[in-house]
């Protein structure tokens, strides 16, 4: 069998090794650095993570079944339903199936594609977009498991409300003629990710029984299980540094609190600074033990899920200007009013 480093020119196969063992990297690089220059912080940090993660273990076993367990039986073939109706209807169930769905955010760009391409009315996409980073089943369970489950009703009700103040922003925008022909010239009809709601095929809940089904069941529960290690790892390491370099007396000031200060600032901070949902989860959950304001720290989580770097340029990857600036104008507005919500929720 002809190796990868064969198979692929140089700067491919070095592409490939990159795409691949970035994230552990990372993590072997800090602890690296942390073993040279303070060993007992590094001891510390492993531990830490270590710990972290077994504790987290029942929760991401769950959350890599049901991942696993829609892709088996097709569950995400019912996104299409939501899909038909009034306007109103159609906002409103396109945000539900966003804060409820599976997809991750590889597979909710080919859907998205599929469904402005056939004329779907860009309000419901944009409810379903917005909602759909910010939460799905699997975030659901984790974040109970990190951040309680107050956190994760909070965020789920984020979420849904978000998709429904973005649906009908671009509802009211699409009646005024602002935001005809949303997609970039040359943008296809969504490819493998527009059959689900072109061809919808039945669920199939005793994916068992189909040798195919089951494959697909083992393969989506290993690719999700590296996924989520190497990113739940990092993110516990980098909580660890939190706890130990980042002093009280600096984020209570900055973050804490219960004026609309910190949560703003959580809000802008979670554009540059968030790295990955499930990364993010204990990295917030340090800064809220540190006095973050747990209003800054749904905000921070609702703006950077959305606004994360690779779907911001997925998104502009695949709509015009215009409608790109109104997917980020609305996280940011939409991670904001929940910041406050919660906040004024949390400390009555």
């Amino acid at each position: 069998m002809e190796s990868i480093s064969t198979a692929l020119p140089g700067s491919r196969w070095r592409s490939r090794i990159w795409q691949d063992y970035r994230v552990w990297l990372a993590s072997l690089a800090i602890v690296s650095l942390l073993a040279i220059s303070d060993p007992e912080q590094a001891l510390t940090s492993v531990l830490f993570a270590a710990s972290a993660m077994l504790e987290t273990a029942p929760f991401l076993v769950l959350s890599i079944a049901i991942a696993a367990w829609a892709s088996a039986t097709g569950a995400d073939n019912l996104i299409a339903k939501a899909f038909t109706g009034a306007p109103s209807i159609m906002i409103l169930m396109a945000a539900i199936a966003g804060g409820i769905s599976p997809f991750c955010s590889c597979g909710v760009i080919p859907l998205i594609a599929a469904l402005l391409a056939m004329g779907v009315p860009l309000s419901a996409v944009m409810a379903f977009w917005l909602a759909s980073p910010v939460m799905d089943p699997s975030m659901f369970v984790l974040t109970t498991g990190v951040l309680g489950l107050e956190f994760a009703i909070a965020k789920t009700l984020a979420a849904v409300g978000l998709g429904i103040l973005g649906g009908w922003a671009a509802h009211l925008l699409s009646r005024a003629g602002a935001l005809s022909d949303p997609l970039r010239e040359g943008v296809g009809n969504g490819g493998c990710g527009g059959s689900k709601v072109r061809t919808p095929k039945p669920v199939v809940w005793r994916f068992w029984t189909d040798p195919e089904r089951r494959a697909r069941f083992g393969r989506e529960a290993s690719s999700i299980t590296l996924f989520l290690a190497k990113w739940l790892l990092l993110a516990f390491l980098l909580e660890s540094l939190i706890l130990a370099f980042v002093p009280v007396e600096t984020i209570t000031p900055v973050l804490g609190g219960t004026g609309v200060g910190p949560i703003a600032l959580g809000t802008l901070v979670g554009v540059p600074a968030y790295l990955n949902g499930y990364a993010a989860l204990p990295l917030v959950g340090g800064l809220v033990s540190q006095g973050m304001a747990p209003g800054a720290g749904l905000a921070f989580l609702v703006a950077g899920g959305v606004t994360s770097l690779p779907a911001a340029l997925a998104v502009w990857a695949l709509v015009k200007p215009r409608v790109f600036g109104l997917y980020i104008a609305l996280a940011l507005i939409g991670a904001f009013l929940a910041g406050v919500l919660f906040q004024n929720w949390s400390v009555t």
